[in-house]
């Protein structure tokens, strides 16, 4: 998977294919597995990005605000200013990338692979996944800021769209990444 920005949106997805599922680690303690959980409260904070953007697009949609905050909020979010923050996930093109991504992609999956060579087929997914989410983010992005411009049903329509696959593609990656690397990052990854 490379450019993914000539994609149709209703094939951007994370659940293609089969998921490699994490092999079955013995002997995992109660606080390896609570160090592993650590991810999930990050996630947690990411989505409540989503919920607030969730909740700008509904107050749209009602008439009780213009279309123009949605791309305020959206420039303005934690998920947003991480994928600003730093150099290239998807290439020479890409012009975000999210330091969360950014710790996994050289920190945590780099000693997870390192360790453990029976996750890495489940790291090349996650890593492909998050090219997925990166593109959905560049996308919402860029109907957020046509909508700002110029506010038509349209572009609402395509800014909502958007932004329903951006939510189920984190929602999904979120819950496989949680949910697989849960014990190995506890035992595997020094700092978390």
């Amino acid at each position: 998977m490379s450019d993914l920005s000539t994609t149709p949106l209703d094939a951007l997805s994370v659940e293609t294919g089969t998921r490699p599922q994490a092999p079955v680690l013995k002997n995992v303690t109660e606080g390896q597995r609570q160090k592993g959980r650590h991810l999930a409260a990050i996630h947690a904070h990411y989505l409540q990005d989503m919920a607030r953007l969730s909740a700008v697009i509904d107050r749209i949609e009602a008439g009780d605000t213009p279309p123009a905050h949605l791309a305020q909020i959206v420039l303005a979010s934690d998920m947003h200013q991480n994928f600003a923050a730093f150099g290239n996930l998807c290439g020479q093109g890409c012009r975000m990338l999210s330091m969360h991504h950014n710790i996994e992609e050289h920190h945590m999956f780099p000693e997870i692979e390192g360790k453990a060579p029976p996750f890495v087929a489940l790291i090349a997914r996650l890593r492909e996944e998050h090219k997925v989410v990166h593109e959905l983010l560049n996308r919402l992005v860029n109907c957020s800021e046509r909508l700002s411009r110029t506010p038509d049903a349209e572009g609402f329509a395509e800014t909502r769209t958007t932004f329903a696959a951006l939510h189920r593609a984190i929602q999904s990656h979120f819950g496989y990444e949680e949910r697989e690397l849960e014990a190995a990052i506890g035992v595997y990854v020094d700092r978390i």
